[in-house]
C-alpha cells in the first residue's frame, strides 16, 4: 500500500510543501493551510476536518492547483487516508433499513442509480465484504462521497453526515 501526495500551502503549487507516503491525520500540523495538492501515486481520500471526518473527496494521480473549485471544499484539506489497491472481486450488501433490515442487494459492479437498479428509496446500511467503495449522494455518482472499506456499517445516516446515497461505485487503479 503505497502512495504520494504533496501538499502546498498556496494555490498553483506555490509555498511550503509537505509530503505525505501514508495516511495523515493533520495536515495543519505540517503546514498552515493546504490550497493545492499533486497526487504522484496511489489513491487519497482527503477530508475537510482533521481525523478522517468531514466531507470527503477521491484523488487519483494528477495535479489540483486550485481543487476548492474542483472538489468543493470551502476550507482546506485537514487530513488524507491513503485507499489500498484491491486486486480481487468486489462484493457488497446494500440493505433499505438500518441494521441490516428490509430489502437486501448484492453489488459486485458499480451502480448508478440505487432507485433505478433496484427500486430501493433508501439505502440505510451495508456489509462490505470484498473492496473498497464510494457511495454518493446523487445518482450517476455525483454529490458528497462516502469512502468505505470492508465492514459492516448498521446505520449510514450516523456516519455520513445525514446524507441519502444514490449511487455506488467501486475504487479501482484507474
Amino acid at each position: 500500500m503505497s502512495g504520494k501526495i504533496i501538499f502546498f500551502e498556496e494555490r498553483n503549487f506555490q509555498g511550503r510543501s509537505y509530503e505525505c507516503i501514508g495516511d495523515c491525520s493533520e495536515i495543519t500540523s505540517h503546514l498552515r493551510r493546504c490550497s493545492s495538492c499533486r497526487v504522484e501515486s496511489g489513491i487519497f481520500m482527503v477530508y475537510d476536518q482533521p481525523y478522517f471526518r468531514g466531507l470527503q473527496y477521491l484523488l487519483t494521480k494528477g495535479e489540483y492547483p486550485e481543487y476548492q473549485d474542483t472538489i468543493g471544499f470551502s476550507d482546506c484539506i485537514q487530513s488524507c487516508r491513503i485507499v489500498p489497491v484491491h486486486a480481487g472481486p468486489f462484493k457488497m450488501r446494500i440493505y433499505e433499513k438500518s441494521n441490516f433490515d428490509g430489502q437486501m442487494h448484492e453489488l459486485t459492479d458499480d451502480c448508478h442509480s440505487i432507485q433505478d437498479n433496484y427500486n430501493m428509496s433508501d439505502l440505510q446500511s451495508c456489509n462490505v465484504m470484498d473492496g473498497y467503495w464510494l457511495m454518493f449522494e446523487l445518482p450517476n455518482f455525483e454529490g458528497r462521497m462516502l469512502y468505505l472499506k470492508p465492514g459492516e456499517y448498521k446505520n449510514l445516516r450516523e456516519i455520513g453526515n445525514d446524507i441519502r446515497f444514490k449511487s455506488i461505485r467501486r475504487i479501482t487503479e484507474s
